[in-house]
């Protein structure tokens, strides 16, 4: 069994043993009907996450810069044909073409992906999921989610990693020490980039109501339209606009409509998509 399927699976276990929480004066966010229930799971990532996650993400930040960066482009790359496909089911042919001989450039000449040759060629590299492209054929979000492990989602993103899983050829890895080894290194990769995010977050009035927010924002970004590198720095600006929300204690945890959105610091460690 894949280990984004045994993740998904041991979530939902989660999610039927969780307690109450107590929830914040204030409105509740139209949004997030779960919010009890959500924030108790937040509270079981974040203990998880300063407890293991990131010390250990700490210590593999002193590692070589070169491992960390050979580590990330060979794992960027080899989910890769999850863009692909989801390039196909959104019509996208010219991103495909484009994203397909990324992915042949990197393979061959960047030594298994672990080098990025095909930036240097000016082959651009996207960022689209099955959650994306369910939003974009008109399938409703429904609820924020945070789901344990895995951090926040919303109902059609849960549904999305899952079918992405079986986009990327660790789909297929039988091997359960590679299988479950190449997981735990990808985890740790993507939480020792998100170590420096972790501050803001934790310098919000409600962390909660924060990285509900940014993530709400971020996906109904991507389900509106593409990413260049200017709407990448609007986003920066929407993060400092969100911090400076969430600092006042109004407890109501909305945000403003959406036109892109920020990155949004997890909790706990994502898993693979």
């Amino acid at each position: 069994m894949p280990a984004t399927t045994r993740v998904s699976l041991l979530s939902l276990c989660l999610l039927l043993l969780i307690g109450c929480a107590a929830l914040p004066p204030g409105k509740r966010d139209p949004r997030d009907p779960w919010e009890r229930m959500n924030r108790t799971t937040y509270r079981f990532n974040d203990k998880f996450d300063r407890a293991i996650a990131q010390p250990v993400a700490r210590g593999y930040r002193k590692t070589p810069r070169f491992v960390q960066t050979g580590v990330h482009n060979f794992f960027t790359n080899v989910d890769y044909p999850i863009v692909m496909v989801n390039d196909l089911l959104q019509g996208q042919l010219k991103p495909f073409v484009s994203d397909t001989a990324r992915l042949l450039l990197n393979t061959t000449i960047g030594i298994g992906g672990l080098l990025d040759p095909a930036t240097a060629a000016g082959l651009a590299r996207n960022d689209r999921d099955l959650g994306q492209t369910l939003g974009k054929w008109g399938v409703r979000k429904g609820p924020y989610l945070v789901v344990p492990f895995l951090g926040p989602s919303d109902v059609r993103d849960a549904f999305g990693r899952l079918g992405d899983d079986f986009a990327t050829p660790r789909h297929y890895i039988r091997n359960p020490y590679w299988d479950y080894g190449l997981y735990l290194l990808e985890v740790i990769d993507s939480r020792s980039r998100l170590l420096d995010a972790t501050k803001l977050l934790e310098s919000a009035y409600d962390p909660y109501a924060f990285m509900r927010n940014a993530y709400l924002q971020n996906r109904d970004f991507k389900v509106n339209g593409g990413r260049g590198q200017s709407e990448e720095d609007r986003q920066e600006k929407l993060l400092e606009q969100s911090g400076e929300d969430d600092s006042a204690p109004s407890g109501s945890g909305t945000s403003p409509p959406p036109s892109s959105a920020p990155q949004p610091p997890p909790a706990a460690p994502g898993g693979p998509h």
